[in-house]
């Protein structure tokens, strides 16, 4: 790489190569990106409702909704009534759902060991220590206002 290789472009280059070569290996399983995220994201967070899954992935709530019917659809989730508010559906995994959480687990290790081919145990633990640490800043630095002088001369 450059000497013009910044922070921000190489954590959003490896990302996105992370996320090919995750797709390389599931392209046979027949789900999307999507799908995958909509899986886990519902793996940690069962009987959450619509609108609130769609805040955690950060997507519109009629995106959300085609992938939840196509799920649905398919026998990988379903939609429950909520006990109180008959407005809210909850959203939970079928028991076919979880095969598939575990193939996807396995194939994101695997992407995981090769994307730090390489490193030394230390090394992987550092480096994920260190994103941790950016990740905490940039959401506290989310919260903050920007100020005028930096709009100005931005």
């Amino acid at each position: 790489m450059t000497d013009t290789l910044t922070l921000g472009f190489a954590l959003h280059d490896a990302a996105r190569l992370m996320r090919k070569r995750f797709e390389q290996r599931a392209r046979h399983v027949g789900l999307t990106r999507s799908q995958w995220q909509v899986l886990a994201m519902l793996s940690t967070n069962e009987g959450i409702h619509q609108k609130g899954l769609a805040d955690l992935l950060e997507l519109e709530s009629i995106t959300l909704v085609r992938l939840l019917d196509k799920m649905a659809e398919r026998g990988l989730i379903e939609r429950r009534r909520h006990p109180t508010d008959r407005r809210l559906s909850l959203l939970f995994l079928t028991t076919q759902a979880h095969p598939l959480l575990e193939l996807m687990r396995g194939m994101g290790q695997l992407t995981r060991q090769e994307a730090t081919n390489g490193f030394s145990e230390e090394e992987s633990q550092l480096l994920l220590k260190m994103m941790k640490r950016v990740r905490s800043n940039l959401i506290d630095a989310c919260s903050l206002p920007i100020d005028e002088e930096e709009r100005l001369h931005g």
